[in-house]
């Protein structure tokens, strides 16, 4: 396929409320440099700048971003107003908060439900906007988020924040959050070789409620931040081959086709790359493929 053919939109599109998202998104995380969270070299500003306009072009309309999301030289959501703004009409934006890093970089006490609003505010001066489309609220173990989630919704009613979500929850995390306000999404660590009971019940019950299931860490599996490690199972490999594709674009695929509600950000720094992920929304796999991958 070529660039000129690949686009996002073949992936289909999903819902986060009231915006309509193709389902092949991008995620901000590995703009910052070669490694993440100040880990490694600062990326090239022009070329982390021309990734996510050429994203835009490719029919990415869903981003994913944070204000902790950052190295010693580089910002992920100061790169975004830099390269998009003014933003087109057609792009969601989505951000997270509870995590937060100091200026050294160094990872702060998980934030206090009274924190929250000066976390969203920060994203709203960084992305240069007067609300933010999503907010995920990132949770810190296995306890109640009623307090945090109360705060996030406060902001939701005060008009700050338009829709939000949840990120590292389990099934009873959701359900607390829902009797608080609606969640249109949940971010969870999902991958071909990471999944868990606990990961498929969450992404089952999303798909049940309309809720966009978006799994992180796709293509990195078990590397997680550190990335992919070049491992891949001989079925994976096998499928790839078939599809003339990359090892890390069936990844992509398998991610997809675990359900119309599940969507994909994967991150890259590199032009290449990006397009390589793009076009991973129009692989499609067989049933036989797809109970290989089981």
């Amino acid at each position: 396929m070529t660039s000129e053919k690949i686009n996002a939109a073949a992936a289909g599109t999903w819902r986060l409320g009231d915006l309509t998202v193709n389902r092949l998104g991008f995620g901000t995380m590995r703009l910052t440099g070669s490694g993440a969270f100040h880990q490694g070299t600062p990326s090239d500003r022009d070329r982390s700048l021309g990734v996510l306009r050429r994203a835009v072009e490719l029919g990415v309309n869903h981003i994913d971003t944070a204000a902790f999301y950052f190295s010693s030289l580089r910002s992920a959501n100061e790169l975004v107003n830099s390269a998009l703004a003014p933003y087109p009409d057609d792009l969601v934006i989505v951000t997270k908060v509870g995590p937060g890093r100091d200026p050294s970089g160094e990872w702060l006490p998980w934030a206090r439900p009274e924190q929250l609003r000066g976390q969203v505010e920060e994203n709203l001066r960084q992305l240069g906007r007067d609300h933010l489309d999503v907010v995920n609220l990132r949770t810190h173990g296995r306890h109640s988020i009623a307090e945090h989630f109360g705060a996030l919704a406060a902001l939701r009613e005060a008009g700050l924040v338009r829709h939000l979500g949840v990120s590292d929850v389990d099934p009873e995390q959701l359900a607390e959050a829902q009797t608080i306000a609606p969640v249109v999404c949940v971010q969870n660590r999902y991958a071909l070789d990471t999944r868990s009971e606990v990961g498929d019940d969450v992404l089952r019950i999303c798909g049940e409620q309309g809720i966009a299931f978006v799994p992180f860490f796709a293509i990195a599996g078990e590397g997680g931040r550190k990335g992919a490690d070049g491992t891949h199972e001989a079925e994976v490999l096998d499928i790839a081959r078939a599809h003339d594709a990359s090892p890390a674009q069936i990844r992509l695929a398998w991610t997809l086709h675990r359900g119309p509600h599940v969507l994909a950000i994967p991150g890259t720094g590199d032009p290449e790359h990006l397009v390589e992920n793009v076009a991973a929304g129009a692989i499609s796999l067989s049933d036989d493929e797809l109970a290989r991958l089981a």
